[in-house]
């Protein structure tokens, strides 16, 4: 079997989250410090007393998620899963690079607060009377309707943000583009239209300011080579290098996530065994829509990771 750790992104977050890889994981403790003073925040008060509504604030969440992935990865590999490549979901992508050895472990919480900060800064840039910009999932409709479907939008304010699997997209767009996608989209037959707890629109062109002074803040961190494989959000496929590694971090703001050519690859490429190394289940049932048969274990608490150990 050839292993393939899974991170998620925004939205993933709720309270409490890793606190029993702290309690349980000595490793995860000394992990909370190192993000504690490269991050200047107190790591176990932002993730074990905010309320859900604090932790949806982009600027807060870019750590919390990031933190709690690499707490779940850190407590899979303490108990000897071996990592042999990884992708993550938007801002889970952050976690994959750092376990990849393309970020290192004291850049990585730095880098995505300055992306968390940006982004919040870029998304509040767009409030107006009709409400905050954000995202959507569209349920029920198969990608290739929806992204037609996106032609009668081009100048709504909304756009094609992740591209989730066969029968789901997210859409982002300004409060009154979603609005409007949202009637679109019902009318077209989806089943759902359901809000994300996110704060902002992103994966679209809405963040090209953020995406500009993000480009600038990313060139005082070092990008290495990856060490095992680590898919991209934009292209779908293995990074190459450091280099590319970089560029692919900006591009990452205002690009649509292709997760289903994520996936692709990552079964071409001969991963056949995945865990979901963060809070939620969301990657999971992505890729059991992809691919029913495929392995797929959740391993984001003590308890699921207990699991899979106990299976390997």
């Amino acid at each position: 079997m050839k292993n393939c750790f899974l991170f998620p992104g925004q939205g993933s977050q709720y309270p409490g989250m890793a606190r029993d890889l702290w309690e349980n994981v000595p490793a995860v403790k000394d992990l909370f410090a190192k993000a504690s003073d490269a991050s200047g925040t107190d790591a176990e008060k932002l993730l074990f007393e905010s309320s859900e509504e604090e932790l949806k604030a982009t600027d807060k969440t870019q750590i919390a998620v990031t933190l709690s992935n690499l707490a779940a990865s850190t407590a899979l590999k303490e108990s000897r899963i071996v990592l042999q490549g990884c992708a993550g979901f938007s801002l889970g992508e952050y976690a994959a690079l750092c376990e990849a050895g393309v970020i290192r472990l004291q850049d990585v919480f730095p880098i995505v607060m300055a992306r968390g900060m940006l982004m919040e800064r870029a998304a509040r840039s767009l409030d107006g009377a009709s409400g905050t910009p954000g995202m959507a999932a569209v349920l029920g409709l198969p990608a290739e309707k929806v992204t037609a479907l996106m032609e009668s939008l081009a100048n709504a304010g909304v756009f094609l943000a992740n591209h989730n699997s066969p029968t789901q997209v997210v859409v982002s767009g300004t409060a009154e583009g979603l609005a409007k996608a949202e009637k679109t989209f019902k009318e077209a037959g989806a089943r759902r239209f359901h809000r994300l707890a996110v704060s902002g629109p992103f994966h679209s062109p809405l963040m090209s300011e953020a995406r500009q002074a993000f480009d600038e803040a990313l060139a005082g961190f070092v990008f290495s080579d990856p060490n095992v494989p680590v898919y991209s959000n934009v292209t779908g496929r293995a990074i190459t290098s450091g280099k590319e590694a970089r560029l692919l971090c900006g591009q990452q703001l205002v690009s649509t996530v292709r997760w289903v050519s994520v996936e692709q690859s990552l079964f071409a490429d001969g991963f056949d065994k995945f865990f979901e190394t963060g809070p939620g289940t969301v990657l999971t049932g992505l890729m059991k829509t992809l691919r029913p048969q495929a392995i797929c274990h959740p391993a984001g608490t003590a308890k699921g990771i207990s699991k899979v150990a106990e299976r390997t």
